[in-house]
């Protein structure tokens, strides 16, 4: 008798162990890792994308100082987990813990922090693969390489900032850039989210500056 009962509560282990680890796999979003897997680094990361007026690859490395500065910026959520898929944009809400939007979440995602109103507008306008038969489900690639080209195009574009910013870069108005685009990413140190990073930018992109410099040394497109 004793061991039947044995058996049986060992059995119900079993079961109760089994619908654990089904609950655990069963669990949302299975494609995040912690933030603990996330590094922070010193030193931005270089960019996916080839090519490019140095000046403005130097800004997106410099926004992404402020806003992604880990080893996996590309694959970065907000708050610092990472997801690993890429095949378009990851779309997950992420509650706010702390400063004025506490309590409310947000989609910022990638070395960029796109969120994903932001993605899918921008994309339309700059992917790289904007005119293929998938654009008109707003589904586009995530990937390293579309979010830089994204980027670069729309820091490119004049009449987006009212502000040419290539040409500001090179007359040293580099506080006149931040300023403009600190509307669209706050820690950029005139918004209402600055960081630890915001203060040393300017120092940032003067060395970025000088390493994209380095492997153009034209200063011109390509």
């Amino acid at each position: 008798m004793q061991k039947a009962k044995q058996r049986r509560a060992l059995f119900i282990a079993l079961l109760l162990l089994g619908a654990g680890f089904v609950g655990v796999r069963s669990l949302p979003h299975p494609s995040l890792r912690q933030i603990q897997e996330t590094v922070w680094v010193s030193h931005p990361e270089p960019l996916a994308m080839t090519g490019g007026d140095p000046y403005v690859r130097a800004l997106m490395r410099t926004i992404s100082a402020a806003e992604s500065n880990t080893n996996q910026p590309y694959n970065v959520l907000y708050g610092g987990n990472t997801v690993q898929q890429l095949n378009h944009h990851p779309n997950i809400c992420v509650e706010i813990v702390a400063g004025p939007n506490q309590g409310h979440c947000t989609t910022a995602a990638g070395r960029y922090q796109f969120l994903t109103g932001t993605w899918q507008e921008k994309a339309r306008q700059y992917h790289p693969k904007s005119s293929s038969w998938f654009s008109s489900w707003g589904d586009y690639s995530f990937d390293p390489e579309s979010q830089d080209l994204v980027v670069y195009h729309w820091l490119r574009d004049t009449s987006a900032w009212d502000l040419d910013i290539p040409n500001a870069l090179r007359d040293g108005r580099l506080d006149e850039v931040l300023r403009r685009l600190s509307g669209t990413w706050t820690s950029l140190g005139y918004g209402i989210e600055s960081n630890s990073m915001t203060a040393r930018l300017p120092r940032v992109y003067e060395n970025l500056l000088q390493e994209e410099l380095a492997r153009s040394p034209s200063g011109q497109l390509p």
